[in-house]
C-alpha cells in the first residue's frame, strides 16, 4: 500500500453551499498546522482560515481532525469543509499537492479503511452500493451491509466450516484415532446444516443484487412486433423510436423501470431475422448478446402474423407477449400461451407487470427487504463456489475418503474468505475500488 498522504475533494462537481475536501496519511498534522496555523481539537467543529502555500487566505470554513487509528481510513484525516466554489476547492487541493500532499484515487480512501481492518470488502463495496442506490430499498440494503449484517453471516459460517475442517483434519494427522468419514453421522449432519445455511445466505444475496443491479429483461423478437411500443410504455417515455418500418432499432436501447419498488433493466433490441445489411446484421448479435445476460425475455409476437413464429430458441425464463390485439380482437391479460397486450392504449400491461414480477420473484412475488443485503456477481458466484464444494463434500463421504472431504471443505472456507478479502488478489482490489467516486 502506498502510505503517502492523500487529498480529494468529497463532494459533488459543480458549485454549491459547501464544499468538503478529505485528507488523510502520515503528513495529515503537519498539513493541519500549515494550512489552517493549528491543529483542530480532536472530533471537535473548529473554525479556521484555509491558506495557500505563500501564506495568503483562500478561505473560511470549518475544519475537522481525526487521530488515526480511530478514524474512517485508521490515518491521520483531516476534513476541510468550505465553500462551495470549485475556484477555492481546486486552489486547496493544489495548494495542498504543493506542501507534499497527493491526489487520491478512486476509491483510495475507502480501499485504505479495508487495509487498516476498520472493514471488510463486503462493508467496502456496499459504500460505493449505498452511494449508487437507485431506490429506497436498495438504500437500506447497503446500509444494512455497510453495518455488517452480510458480513456476520459470512463470519459464521466461515467459523462452523473452521470448525468442520479442524474435524476432518484431526483424523488425518493423527491416524491411530482415524473417524470412518462414511458413517460419521454427526459429521453428515454438520454439512448439512452450514449447506442449508449457504443456500438461505445466497437466497438472500440473491434478492440483494436484485434490489442493487435490477433484473435484466430484454425485449426481443422478430421486426415489428411491437417491441420499442412495449418498451415506451413501460418506462412512460419516449425512449426508442417507433415506426411501421421493419428494422428500425438497430441498436440496444436500455432504460430503467420500477415496477412495485422491483428495478428492471430493460433493453430493446434489433428485430431478430435473417439479413445482408451489415449495419443491421450487427444489431442482430449485439441482441444475441444482450438475450444470453438477461434473467427475462419478453419474447413480441404480433397476434396478426403466422403462429409458426410464437417460440424463441431458447433456455432462458421467457414470457410470450402477443402485441397489437386491437386489431385482432383479442382480449387483453393473461393467457394460457402467454400475454395479450395493446401497449399503445395500456390493455393488458398490469398483467404483464405483474407477470415479470412473478417470473423473476417465484410464486411470492415479494423481495424481503428487511432482510436482504446487497451482494455482487462475485458474492453469488463464490457463494454458489461453496455451495458446490460441500456438495462435493458430502459425495466424498460416500466414497470413505477424509483426505477429499478435507480439500472439498477446503474449497467452500476458501470461497467465503474470497468474498470479504480475507483471501484476495491486488488484481481483484483493483478492479473493485475502480469504480469508486474520488473522494471516497
Amino acid at each position: 500500500m502506498d502510505t503517502g498522504t492523500i487529498c480529494a475533494i468529497a463532494t459533488p462537481s459543480g458549485t454549491g453551499g459547501i464544499g468538503v475536501i478529505r485528507v488523510s496519511g502520515p503528513a495529515v498534522v503537519a498539513l493541519a498546522h500549515s494550512v489552517l496555523g493549528l491543529l483542530p481539537v480532536a472530533r471537535q467543529a473548529t473554525r479556521a482560515r484555509f491558506r495557500d502555500e505563500q501564506g495568503r487566505g483562500l478561505d473560511d470554513g470549518i475544519a475537522l481532525y481525526f487521530p488515526g487509528p480511530a478514524s474512517f481510513t485508521g490515518e491521520d484525516v483531516l476534513e476541510l469543509q468550505g465553500h462551495g466554489s470549485p475556484v477555492v476547492l481546486d486552489r486547496l487541493i493544489a495548494s495542498l499537492v504543493a506542501r507534499g500532499a497527493r491526489c487520491a484515487r478512486p476509491g483510495e480512501f475507502t480501499e485504505r479503511a479495508f487495509l487498516h481492518g476498520k472493514i471488510d470488502l463486503v462493508q467496502a463495496e456496499a459504500v460505493a452500493d449505498l452511494i449508487g442506490s437507485a431506490n429506497e430499498a436498495a438504500a437500506r440494503a447497503a446500509f444494512r451491509t455497510l453495518h455488517g449484517a452480510f458480513s456476520i453471516a459470512l463470519t459464521a459460517l466461515q467459523d462452523q466450516l473452521v470448525g468442520l475442517r479442524t474435524h476432518v483434519e484431526a483424523s488425518l494427522d493423527f491416524p491411530d484415532e482415524a473417524l470412518d468419514i462414511a458413517d460419521d453421522q454427526a459429521l453428515a449432519a454438520s454439512l448439512g446444516a452450514v449447506r442449508a445455511q449457504i443456500a438461505e445466505t445466497l437466497r438472500r444475496g440473491r434478492e440483494g443484487r436484485l434490489l442493487r443491479e435490477g433484473a435484466h429483461v430484454v425485449i426481443a423478437g422478430p421486426p415489428n412486433a411491437g417491441k420499442s411500443t412495449l418498451l415506451n410504455a413501460l418506462v412512460g417515455h419516449e425512449a426508442a423510436i417507433v415506426s411501421p418500418s421493419p428494422g428500425t432499432t438497430r441498436d440496444l436501447v436500455r432504460e430503467l423501470a420500477i415496477i412495485d419498488g422491483l428495478a428492471l433493466r430493460l433493453t430493446d433490441t434489433a428485430g431478430l431475422r435473417a439479413t445482408t445489411d451489415p449495419v443491421e446484421r450487427e444489431g442482430v448479435r449485439r441482441a444475441e448478446d444482450a438475450l444470453a445476460r438477461a434473467d427475462c425475455v419478453l419474447w413480441l409476437v404480433d397476434d396478426l402474423g403466422p403462429p409458426d413464429a410464437l417460440l424463441p430458441p431458447m433456455a432462458i425464463p421467457t414470457l410470450i407477449v402477443y402485441t397489437k390485439i386491437d386489431k385482432t380482437g383479442k382480449p387483453p391479460g393473461r393467457h394460457a400461451g402467454g400475454f395479450a397486450i395493446c401497449a399503445p392504449t395500456g390493455a393488458g400491461l398490469a398483467a404483464l407487470r405483474a407477470g415479470i414480477r412473478t417470473q423473476i420473484l417465484g410464486p411470492e412475488k415479494v423481495v424481503s427487504e428487511e432482510g436482504a443485503f446487497t451482494a455482487r456477481r462475485r458474492h453469488v458466484v463464490a457463494l454458489e463456489a461453496s455451495a458446490a464444494a460441500l456438495d462435493g463434500a458430502v459425495q466424498r463421504m460416500r466414497e470413505g475418503s477424509a483426505e477429499l472431504v478435507a480439500e472439498e471443505l477446503k474449497r467452500a472456507h476458501q470461497s467465503l474468505c474470497e468474498i470479504t478479502g480475507q483471501f484476495t488478489s491486488e488484481d481483484l482490489l483493483g478492479r473493485i475500488f475502480a469504480d469508486f467516486c474520488i473522494g471516497k
